[in-house]
């Protein structure tokens, strides 16, 4: 899956698309060794920024799980349709190549995405690099969300900025 991600990230970045991991794939770049399903994506909503992301993942093999056009997540009024009418936070897109892996879009931006991207770090991996959210933003989001895995997150990101290292899933001491 790592490579599947790494694709995935590879293409956005030529893409010149402004995005930041977060979620399981943020926790884990950020040092914490933990099993995940999807990569968490906060895109900026910006109408071209959009449609560059989605000609990518296109690109890719990935389409969206609801039965609706990939480039419907484009339009604003689309997805506020979306969160309005079925309670919708992330729009799911998945490749019948690689069923291992889910790219999770989120259809708001959870915070100003120019502060938090001005605070993101730029995380060299074998075949590109992937711009993930700050330690702290993380921190930040997976309070506000609370669930119990966010909150087994949350621990495990507590002792890496304490200097505890990483610790491994399941491990919490």
């Amino acid at each position: 899956m790592v490579g599947d991600i790494e694709s995935v990230l590879d293409g956005l970045n030529r893409a010149r698309v402004r995005y930041l991991v977060v979620g399981g794939v943020a926790v884990v770049l950020h040092g914490h060794l933990r099993t995940t399903a999807d990569l968490d994506l906060v895109l900026h909503l910006e109408h071209e920024n959009l449609v560059r992301a989605m000609e990518a993942l296109t690109d890719l093999g990935y389409r969206p799980r609801a039965p609706v056009p990939a480039e419907a997540f484009v339009d604003a009024g689309q997805r506020q349709t979306w969160i309005e009418e079925k309670d919708l936070t992330v729009f799911s897109l998945w490749n019948p190549d690689k069923p291992g892996l889910e790219v999770d879009l989120f259809v708001t931006e959870p915070f100003d995405f120019d502060r938090v991207y001005a605070r993101a770090l730029r995380v060299p991996l074998e075949t590109t690099e992937a711009t993930v959210i700050s330690m702290e933003d993380l921190r930040a989001m997976k309070q506000g969300v609370g669930r119990p895995r966010d909150l087994e997150d949350l621990k495990a990101l507590d002792a890496l900025r304490a200097g505890e290292g990483p610790i491994a899933e399941g491990d919490h001491g």
